[in-house]
């Protein structure tokens, strides 16, 4: 079983303020309609020239950061529109959790619905872990998600929060989806309950058909 209580990995430093969901996935990489696909367009322009050569400076593309899991951003991380294909795409090259001060919040939310793990701490934290991680013999970072720490190669220790549901959904390995499941017993109880003291709102098709014209028929 697959232990989701503690990340362990390289940190990444990208200082950056105000990174929006269109700097992250840009719109020319929304050309699908599922999820997959993805991992080319996060943060391209960043990490890729006019030619699609990879940029020697920037922080994924040095070696010492390659594998990175964790990104340690700045504030406002993930601002701008609903584009839940920024999830996805961070995701899909490996980013397990992103830690900054502040977060776009239609972003974090999609984040939480999709087990990308943000951490926020406050921004005297994150500058020094910034400035920690950007030697790459410190770059070393632990999340530890039961206990809400994250712990610098320095052994430091910074606490964070997370909300009871969201930190249960991470922990059990749940997306939205599986987390509404648990619920199901409550849920057909909750239908069983409905119909039987509103009976007359379920109508069968057969019996719908009959009061609907005859061109509409067909589409029930």
């Amino acid at each position: 079983m697959t232990d989701f209580s503690i990340i362990q990995s390289v940190g990444a430093p990208l200082p950056l303020n105000n990174l929006d969901t269109d700097q992250i996935m840009p719109k020319q990489f929304l050309l699908g309609i599922d999820k997959s696909g993805l991992a080319h367009g996060v943060l391209h322009d960043l990490r890729f020239d006019a030619f699609e050569v990879p940029r020697a400076n920037f922080v994924l593309n040095q070696p010492a950061y390659s594998g990175a899991n964790i990104l340690v951003a700045g504030s406002n991380f993930g601002c701008g529109s609903s584009r839940e294909h920024a999830v996805w795409g961070l995701m899909q090259i490996g980013i397990r959790a992103v830690i900054a001060a502040s977060f776009g919040e239609i972003f974090y939310f999609n984040a939480a619905n999709n087990r990308l793990l943000l951490v926020t701490l406050p921004e005297d934290a994150v500058s020094e872990l910034m400035r920690e991680i950007s030697d790459p013999a410190s770059s070393g970072l632990v999340i530890d998600v039961a206990r809400e720490v994250v712990i610098s190669a320095s052994g430091k220790e910074y606490g964070f929060s997370l909300p009871a549901r969201q930190k249960s959904m991470y922990l059990e390995g749940l997306d939205m989806v599986g987390a509404t499941l648990k619920q199901l017993p409550q849920i057909e109880a909750f239908e069983q309950a409905h119909w039987a003291s509103n009976p007359w709102m379920k109508v069968d098709l057969p019996t719908m058909r009959n009061f609907l014209p005859s061109w509409a028929g067909s589409l029930v």
